[in-house]
């Protein structure tokens, strides 16, 4: 009886030893980010850029947000500046004045800056500039603009040209998706005009 005592205990003692070996291997292959499981991280990380790239290029974002200029066989986007918004080397003057009528939008000829009934607007810098960007946006804030038409949620309201009403339509991942997209872009310093109320609200 004492040697079946004995030969138990010794076979739980050397399961236990083999049981944290075997964890403790599992939890090494788990922190090291050159593993399956690390590897599988970076691979969806990058899927998710690749459906957010996929996404700004047939939602036309760079056709408001990339400035445009004038190449050889005529406009077309700047994309040393992908993204950067209205550029703030090119001032405004105030937008004309349109007579009454079935006209009622002007757009700059960088098609960043647009005129109408809600004043004036200038495109955002979308790239991960921390101070003229979206450098220190949390994906949060940029999923409450999406879904709310404001900014980070709860600012100023997104103004037109922006498709706010498409945008509350898309999913959180894909929301996601846009926004690691823009997050893995080179941060283009450019600071944005605020925009400009229209002459008669004030």
């Amino acid at each position: 009886m004492r040697l079946n005592n004995f030969v138990w205990t010794t076979a739980i003692i050397a399961a236990a030893v083999i049981l944290t070996a075997v964890l403790s291997t599992a939890s090494l292959g788990a922190s090291d980010t050159g593993g399956v499981e690390g590897q599988g991280v970076a691979a969806n990380k990058s899927q998710q850029i690749a459906r957010g790239k996929y996404l700004v290029d047939i939602m036309g974002c760079h056709d408001c947000h990339t400035p445009v200029k004038m190449g050889d066989k005529g406009p077309e986007w700047d994309m040393t500046r992908a993204l950067s918004g209205h550029p703030e080397q090119v001032p405004m003057p105030p937008a004309p004045a349109l007579p009454p009528g079935p006209w009622g939008v002007t757009m700059a000829l960088t098609g960043t800056a647009f005129a109408g009934p809600w004043g004036t607007s200038f495109t955002k810098n979308l790239t991960p500039d921390k101070e003229t960007g979206l450098g220190d946006w949390t994906v949060e804030e940029f999923i409450a603009t999406m879904k709310t038409g404001r900014e980070r949620g709860k600012g100023r309201e997104v103004l037109p040209p922006m498709p706010v009403q498409n945008l509350r339509a898309l999913s959180d991942a894909d929301i996601r998706s846009l926004f690691a997209y823009l997050q893995s872009l080179p941060a283009i310093k450019n600071r944005t005009p605020q925009p400009v109320e229209p002459p008669d609200s004030k």
